[in-house]
């Protein structure tokens, strides 16, 4: 299996708060336009545009049941933001402990 490349566009649909609130909904099971607007106070043109956006980040997946798409949250991104924001934090705590247990005279 390949590796999944987060892209700008991946970080940057975290930035509206109506893309959390849609990526939020869809962690809780897959679901379809309507099922989405239905929970949120923006109406479907703005979901689907919403989607739109999350789709072409890599955020979401969907697929056609009948007449309806249905969305779902692409697990192979997401496992990648996670993995990205587990090293940023290792990073930080590394560097932390680091700072933490430089002897006193050698802090500046």
């Amino acid at each position: 299996m390949g590796t999944y490349r987060i892209s700008d566009a991946t970080w940057s649909a975290f930035g509206d708060p109506s893309r959390r609130a849609i990526i939020e909904c869809l962690a809780e099971r897959p679901q379809s336009v309507r099922e989405l607007a239905d929970q949120l106070p923006i109406s479907r043109p703005a979901v689907s545009q919403h989607l739109k956006a999350l789709k072409v980040a890599g955020l979401v997946t969907d697929r056609p049941v009948g007449t309806k798409r249905i969305y779902r949250l692409n697990a192979t991104a997401v496992g990648a933001l996670r993995d990205q924001l587990d090293t940023y934090w290792s990073r930080a705590l590394s560097a932390y402990k680091d700072a933490v247990e430089q002897p006193e005279g050698d802090k500046q």
